[in-house]
């Protein structure tokens, strides 16, 4: 795996900085070099957020994440403003319950996952990032129950620990479908 550049983005609330800790995390577990880099606008919740991560087997040299490999769209603007930035032959995954167009691109891999109403469908509302974080592993090869389980515990706090089995619950669901 030599470094792999992921770009999360969507709006405040959707757990956009959530799924990339929690992949800067597995990627501590699994002895990768890290970088975990949030941004968010002044709105806290429904403002545009993104977070960037790069999990590398050598250091990391800047933690911008200009030319993703890997871009995660959880609203339209999002896909609007970062699509033409992914690496030719990098991977894009949609939350397709709320974006409705397709990707213009035919350089790029694809995978349209409805997380948004698949976590109302399953009584999760609020984990629709957590699915499409399950769909990635899965179709990127980097499902690890024991990692996945130390990353959790490292984002998941103490008082929230009820979130941890929901969590992989989401997960499954996104490597599901």
């Amino acid at each position: 795996m030599a470094t792999t550049q992921y770009l999360f983005a969507g709006f405040g609330g959707q757990g956009i900085l959530f799924s990339g800790k929690f992949l800067a995390y597995k990627g501590l577990t699994e002895d990768k070099q890290v970088s975990w880099l949030p941004s968010y606008g002044p709105e806290m919740r429904g403002g545009t957020a993104s977070c960037s991560v790069i999990l590398s087997d050598s250091p990391v040299g800047s933690p911008i994440v200009s030319k993703p490999d890997v871009l995660v769209a959880m609203n339209l603007p999002s896909l609007d403003k970062y699509e033409d930035s992914v690496v030719s032959g990098g991977t894009i995954f949609v939350d397709s319950a709320l974006i409705e167009r397709k990707v213009k691109r035919d350089d790029v891999t694809v995978h349209y996952i409805p997380a948004t109403k698949l976590a109302s469908d399953n009584g999760m509302p609020t984990l629709a990032n957590m699915i499409i974080v399950g769909k990635i592993l899965k179709e990127l090869g980097g499902y690890n129950e024991e990692t996945v389980n130390a990353a959790l515990g490292k984002v998941i706090s103490a008082k929230r620990a009820d979130m941890l089995d929901v969590n992989k619950k989401a997960m499954q669901i996104g490597a599901k479908n």
